[in-house]
């Protein structure tokens, strides 16, 4: 079954095709980031911003087109065979970076890699039993029980070339959380629209067209270099000189600055992540003692004292938009009814607490970080001095994202938190990941241990519910108790600001927050 032979008809295109990119006018954007790629391997970390760069490298079996609506990729087509089999049909004629031809031996290897127990990723892929392969051009995907969501999640499950896992003793995942590293971490073979020319952590990653991509392309790029820089005031510097050509996170600050340069052109709308908080629900604070936490009353008080207005207004210079709900409008299971706002009143909040037991506050630890969501720093500042008023003690621990994650995972009393619902973009992404109970396949992102019995039988029954209303239903009832139960503290849905030099002529935005640079002319 194994076709994976590198043509001569290949390396002779591929050979012409070089000639003919270097015949004509390179065409490179210059990418200001605010940070980092955490790692080349996209199952080796549940990052977003890392998972999206990954995108111009690695393919799924399906793709969100312009308009993020799913679209065929390398599956041409699939069908429902059974409740809980589904069948996808691939493309022919594809090729991994290397000249591999795609199989479905390999859309096998990337699937058993990403589900593997050791997987960062797994909760991704929730529903999946196992697949087998048909025949060289199709491949069965068998679920743990009828499931409506399966395509949503096939978005961003990359696949990977299995000969070349196979050769570098890269069957297994890797987990940057975790400290496990191997050839993909630094290296990659995809089927994308780039490929990586070369890569020098925290400094630069350079992306050449990929002349042989099975579709036909809508950029015009030939190359992409993608260089972080965590200094905001170093990334506008760097627009405004034109040493880099696009900023995907322009700071709110300097919008106006931006906006009156007559080279750039600034993109601006609100995410559809929903920054939130969250709390340690264990049974002791990170520093030791009993957590007060585990007293709703308290949460209710924390929630009182912060002036999410104050936040709206000085914090986030007015772009942002204040959340009653733990999702977006955007988002299916979201209602309006949930999405309320708690008015800041310390005073109710500081009756609270000495009901509570508190009278004198307690000490906490608030782990947040310099280069995450947007103004972030600031953000746990302000709320720092709102919860101080009521009689709270927080230390506040920053530092940058990479320091921060396995913090905020495990060494917490609050952390920041953000959920866009990706990849899915449907409120379950959030109900399984997020709100169920730790287990082998859900509460992934459940980093504070809570555990509500009424969620995880919701979320369950959600996953199999085949009626969108009735699912919906269940989805929204899922945030009535998160909302009730103040499981997670909802803060907003965070400005979006790009800017980008007015060389470009066509730079779509999308509400994901994710560029997608094969879509950019120049």
């Amino acid at each position: 079954m194994n076709t994976k032979l590198q043509s001569g008809t290949l390396l002779v295109g591929g050979l012409i095709a070089a000639l003919s990119v270097a015949g004509a006018q390179a065409e490179t954007i210059k990418w200001g980031a605010p940070r980092d790629i955490v790692s080349l391997d996209p199952y080796s970390f549940g990052d977003s911003y890392t998972i999206n760069f990954l995108n111009h490298i690695y393919e799924g079996l399906v793709r969100y087109n312009r308009d993020l609506k799913i679209e065929p990729a390398l599956a041409e087509s699939w069908e429902i065979v059974s409740p809980t089999t589904w069948r996808f049909k691939l493309r022919e004629d594809v090729f991994f970076h290397n000249g591999n031809a795609f199989t479905a031996e390999d859309v096998l290897a990337s699937l058993q890699r990403v589900s593997d127990p050791a997987s960062p990723l797994k909760g991704n892929l929730p529903a999946y039993k196992g697949a087998a392969i048909v025949d060289d051009y199709t491949i069965d995907i068998e679920l743990n029980g009828a499931y409506p969501l399966l395509l949503n999640d096939l978005t961003n499950i990359h696949i990977f070339d299995r000969d070349w896992l196979v050769e570098n003793n890269a069957e297994k995942p890797t987990d940057v959380d975790a400290g496990v590293e191997g050839y993909a971490t630094f290296n990659t073979n995809g089927t994308g629209p780039f490929k990586v020319e070369s890569r020098t952590p925290e400094a630069q990653t350079i992306l050449s067209a990929n002349e042989s991509w099975w579709d036909k392309p809508e950029h015009n790029l030939t190359r992409i270099e993608f260089q972080p820089i965590s200094s905001a005031a170093t990334r506008v510097a760097a627009l405004l000189s034109g040493e880099v050509d696009f900023v995907d996170n322009a700071p709110v600050q300097d919008l106006p600055r931006l906006q009156a340069a007559p080279n750039l052109e600034v993109l601006e709308q609100t995410d559809l992540r929903t920054v939130m908080l969250g709390f340690n629900r264990r049974d002791e604070l990170i520093a030791g003692g009993a957590n007060p936490m585990n007293d709703l009353r308290v949460r209710k008080a924390m929630q009182m004292a912060v002036d999410m207005d104050l936040i709206h207004d000085k914090v986030m210079r007015g772009k942002s938009r204040n959340a009653g709900a733990l999702v977006a409008p955007a988002i299916p299971g979201y209602a309006a009814e949930l999405d309320t706002v708690q008015d800041a009143d310390p005073e109710a909040a500081k009756a609270l607490l000495a009901e509570a037991g508190y009278p004198d506050g307690f000490d906490l630890i608030l782990v947040c970080a310099s280069d995450g969501f947007v103004n972030e720093e600031q953000l746990c500042q302000a709320i720092a001095s709102m919860w101080a008023r009521i009689g709270l003690r927080p230390q506040i621990d920053i530092g940058t994202v990479a320091k921060q994650f396995p913090k905020k995972k495990s060494a917490s009393d609050v952390y920041i938190f953000g959920w866009a619902t990706l990849p899915m973009l449907d409120t379950y992404s959030l109900m399984v990941q997020v709100l169920h109970s730790q287990s082998e396949n859900a509460g992934v992102f459940n980093w504070g241990g809570w555990s509500y019995p009424e969620i995880d039988r919701l979320t369950q029954a959600a996953a199999v519910e085949l009626d969108r209303e009735k699912r919906l239903a269940m989805e929204t009832e899922v945030l009535r108790i998160a909302k009730e139960e103040i499981v997670m503290m909802p803060l907003h849905q965070q400005p979006m600001a790009w800017a980008v030099s007015a060389e470009f002529s066509d730079f779509p935005q999308f509400p994901d927050n994710k560029p997608r640079l094969w879509y950019v002319t120049k």
